[in-house]
């Protein structure tokens, strides 16, 4: 599969995609557990099938020390022993906002309710902004076809500055 446009070769690309950076930056530098960030991530790009996002995210939660069996579950998150309830709240709020276009009703109220009971507001801004930009994320990836399995941790690094 190849690309059929490269957003950073592009100068407005290139200057959006840092602006998308630093929006990620904030977010990571947020009181939500990082691994919390990762499962998010992971299971919003599963959902909108962006395998650069999939590889992308593996791969930073696996330097960052996530487990291969959490990675694995992050799909079947429902049917798995391994998430905790803060997680699985954070989940759920990943899937409802990922699949709006599915639910009419958007995120349910039960799943908000959870999400509340185990995240501070600065945790929910982190965590609604998340699912937010990781769905721009994959929009972007996929509608230029970016394909995985060529990422390298640390990769963006440089766009800090």
């Amino acid at each position: 599969m190849e690309p059929r446009f490269n957003l950073m070769d592009n100068e407005l690309g290139a200057t959006i995609a840092k602006r998308i950076y630093h929006v990620a930056l904030a977010i990571a530098r947020s009181p939500l557990p990082q691994s919390t960030q990762d499962l998010v991530m992971l299971r919003a790009s599963q959902i909108n099938g962006c395998g650069f996002c999939v590889d992308y995210h593996t791969k930073d939660a696996t330097a960052a020390g996530e487990s291969a069996v959490r990675l694995h579950l992050v799909a079947a998150w429902r049917e798995s022993t391994v998430f905790t309830e803060a997680e699985r709240a954070a989940l759920a709020l990943t899937e409802e906002g990922t699949r709006l276009a599915d639910a009419h009703l958007g995120v349910s109220d039960e799943t908000w309710a959870q999400v509340r009971a185990h995240y501070d507001d600065d945790q929910i801004v982190a965590l609604v902004s998340l699912v937010a930009m990781i769905n721009a994320n994959n929009r972007l990836n996929v509608i230029v076809r970016n394909p995985g399995g060529s990422y390298q941790p640390g990769q963006f690094a440089d766009m800090a500055g």
